[in-house]
């Protein structure tokens, strides 16, 4: 059994993953009509994911015996300033998610929730590489510069980085 305040956090964070998810939805979308086919896929992939996220947090409220709420989603902004500027919002929000998963580990220590603080630890690991990954992304984008070339540049890295997630995952449905 979960406790209510549990719960009600859980339920926070299922809308912080929903908004995730809108969020880079509406940046595949903004990326897409940019031409940046790369970055449009990339956005694509980390919508779907975060919204994977959200429905095991979903799921996880319901085996513990809670009542899991389908949250209202805030409409996400539709147009960015530049691919840079996307990615630093992108970053910013991944340290805003990581914030609130380990302020959840700190409530399942306070109340010796262990099948929570159990649950979690694959969120730790999960924003770990998250935030790595859009660090990583970021600084190549200083790299490329703001050159005439550099939006396809950057689409360009991007899409390689697509291709290792896209191996990583097959390789994983393979185990």
């Amino acid at each position: 059994m979960i406790s209510e305040k549990m719960q009600a956090t859980l339920n926070r964070q299922i809308e912080l993953e929903g908004y995730a998810s809108f969020l880079y939805l509406a940046m595949a979308s903004w990326c897409d009509s940019e031409g940046l086919e790369g970055c449009a896929k990339f956005m694509h992939r980390q919508s779907a994911e975060e919204r994977d996220h959200m429905l095991r947090i979903f799921y996880y409220i319901s085996e513990v015996d809670g009542h899991a709420k389908v949250p209202a989603i805030d409409q996400p902004p539709l147009t960015f300033d530049s691919i840079q500027s996307l990615f630093e919002q992108v970053y910013a929000h991944e340290q805003k998610v990581t914030a609130s998963i380990h302020k959840i580990v700190d409530l399942a220590n306070q109340e010796n929730d262990y099948t929570t603080l159990n649950f979690l630890q694959w969120y730790i690991e999960e924003q770990r590489e998250e935030e790595a990954l859009m660090r990583t992304i970021l600084d190549r984008i200083k790299l490329i510069g703001g050159g005439p070339m550099s939006l396809y540049y950057i689409d360009q890295e991007i899409e390689k980085i697509n291709a290792i997630e896209e191996k990583a995952a097959a390789a994983e449905a393979e185990a």
